[in-house]
């Protein structure tokens, strides 16, 4: 016996030993896992029946039955926000299906360049997504203004605002999940079933009802629900078009004007429906399956043959482009001009350099910038070990209530952020266990909470599917060779799924910078993120500053979505080298 093992407390020399077994001893699974459970616990599932405890603790259930009732603004904000989902599943929908037949199914001048740039819009944060859209298409925007001018009229011209406005942004910003989805579907599909079909007399209607259509449902139906939970989730769109009776906005104005419980109650239907819609949309992916069982090659793309398509496909190319660019542009433009300088004019009167000389030499201005990148790689640091630690669980261990654990950190990406930031204010306003008798609210440590709680699953799901692609049997061999069970996870395991967890791991660190809806509740005057100093400048009127903001963000996302690029293809090309060398 060691004098380490003659010091150390029983406990941790029998935890020690567990380890050392690793998954040959049946508790291993359990001893690994209880934390993680806690984790989860703390964080995600107690502080939703904290919220819960809250919506009752004034007036019972009252704040529940105005949900029920046949007026209020509760329940016309419910029906307002399933209006709204419903609405934008089936505009983007009709967009993003559209764009992925014509793209994946046709050849044409300018094809390449839409689909190089057709993701753009989903890549900005939601809160720069809702400002450009409100600077291009609102009353105060550049194309309602341009046509205002040009036509000679007393109001801007095709002026969105209130639930129009809502839709603009969401169906410009959303259809990118039914594109991917859609885009995959028709990949993987055999055309030579749609020619057996055209050949035996059937019509076009007739083949899209018929086969399209069923081929496509699985992708259709897990793109609508990814679209309704991310539109019930909105909070900037609503904000920035004035459109206050929804769930998301219901929850900050009760939260601001100091009824907590009614906010609560709101954030416990919203995060009720939200699970709902999640737990949908899992028992429908595993519950019908379309193969097809042929054959035959993949879809070749066919020539534009007729006249008027082949004229009006590169307009229909350049005018598409204008539209995806035109937010960044809008952003970049708006970047430049003075702050106070533009009204009434199409487009900012005067333009400088000022308002980025003042975010990078002003210590208040930078502070944002700071307190962003400081609070998302705390939050990232968690998410990894967290992570990676229940994708080995759910991947590689036997244990009772695996599916449990898998549906738990699902949760927390299916919660809307406002709901994130409720529950964490009302599981932590007073110490407990979990915050070791501290309260969080108020303090700088909430938000990187929140950042953590929401973006999770972003590192579970690529450091799971990463370790999906890696034969078990290396680390097993490891463990022959008689390697401890840690010693093998971090040399082998770990070191393999890297790329996948810096992936994850880069995707939620530029989610965190850019987070705005549940910060925009728990922040301070010291823990200021550039999201809340963006929507501050805009109330300012300091449009420049808050667009040089933007800005910022935008380039950070791209260097990311270039860096994560070249990861993805180091991966692919060393499982290829793999596989040529088995």
């Amino acid at each position: 016996m060691t004098a380490a093992t003659r010091t150390a407390p029983g406990w941790a020399v029998a935890l020690g030993r567990r380890l050392a077994g690793g998954t040959n001893s049946r508790w291993f699974p359990y001893l690994l896992v209880l934390p993680l459970v806690l984790v989860l616990w703390g964080f995600v599932v107690q502080p939703m029946f904290a919220t819960f405890r809250e919506s009752v603790s004034a007036n019972g259930t009252d704040n529940y039955l105005q949900f029920l009732s046949s007026s209020g603004v509760a329940r016309e904000s419910l029906f307002t926000s399933l209006f709204i989902s419903a609405a934008s599943v089936l505009l983007c929908g009709i967009v993003g299906v559209t764009m992925a037949f014509l793209l994946k199914r046709f050849h044409f001048r300018g094809r390449r360049l839409i689909e190089a740039i057709i993701l753009v819009p989903a890549a900005l944060p939601p809160l720069i997504g809702a400002v450009s859209f409100q600077l291009l298409y609102s009353n105060i925007g550049i194309v309602p203004r341009g046509l205002q001018a040009l036509l000679g009229t007393e109001k801007p011209v095709l002026a969105f605002d209130g639930i129009a406005g809502v839709l603009v942004v969401h169906t410009f910003t959303m259809y990118p999940f039914f594109f991917l989805a859609a885009s995959a579907a028709l990949a993987g599909m055999d055309p030579s079933v749609e020619e057996a079909a055209y050949n035996l007399g059937a019509g076009r209607f007739r083949v899209w009802r018929t086969i399209l259509l069923p081929m496509l449902t699985p992708a259709l139906i897990s793109a609508s629900l990814l679209v309704f939970m991310t539109s019930l989730a909105s909070y900037t769109a609503p904000l920035l078009f004035n459109v206050s009776q929804t769930m998301t906005m219901q929850i900050y104005i009760n939260r601001t004007n100091g009824d907590l419980p009614m906010a609560s109650a709101y954030a416990s239907v919203l995060g009720i429906v939200s699970i709902i819609f999640l737990l949908a949309m899992r028992w429908y992916e595993g519950r019908r399956n379309y193969q097809s069982q042929s054959k035959g090659i993949s879809a070749v793309r066919r020539e534009i043959t007729n006249p008027i398509g082949r004229w009006l496909a590169p307009l229909a190319s350049v005018l598409a482009t204008l539209v995806l660019l035109a937010p960044v542009a809008a952003i970049a433009l708006v970047a430049f001009s003075a702050d106070r300088s533009w009204t009434t004019e199409v487009l900012p009167p005067t333009y400088t350099l000022e308002n980025f000389v003042t975010i990078f030499t002003d210590p208040k201005a930078f502070e944002p910038i700071l307190n962003s990148v400081q609070m998302s790689l705390l939050a990232v640091v968690g998410c990894v070990v967290i992570g990676v630690l229940v994708a080995y669980a759910v991947r590689r261990l036997k244990f009772v209530g695996r599916s449990l654990l898998d549906v738990a950190v699902m949760i927390a990406w299916a919660l809307p952020g406002t709901v994130v930031a409720i529950n964490l204010i009302s599981a932590f306003s007073t110490g407990n266990a979990f915050s070791f008798g501290q309260v969080l609210v108020g303090t700088f440590w909430i938000l990187p909470l929140a950042y953590f709680v929401r973006f999770l699953p972003i590192v579970f799901r690529s450091s799971s599917a990463t370790l999906a692609l890696i034969d078990p049997s290396l680390e097993d061999a490891a463990r022959n060779l008689g390697a401890s069970w840690l010693r093998a996870f971090y040399t082998i395991t770990v070191r393999l799924m890297l790329p996948g967890v810096l992936a994850g791991a880069l995707l939620a660190f530029v989610h965190g910078v850019g987070e705005f809806v549940a910060s925009v509740l728990i922040y301070t005057s010291s823990t200021v993120p550039i999201s809340v100093a963006i929507n501050n400048r805009m109330y300012s009127f300091e449009l420049g500053t808050a667009a040089a903001y933007g800005m910022l963000q935008v380039l950070l996302i791209f260097v990311v979505m270039w860096f994560s690029g070249r990861l993805e293809t180091s991966r692919t090309a060393t499982r290829r080298a793999e596989q040529w060398t088995n």
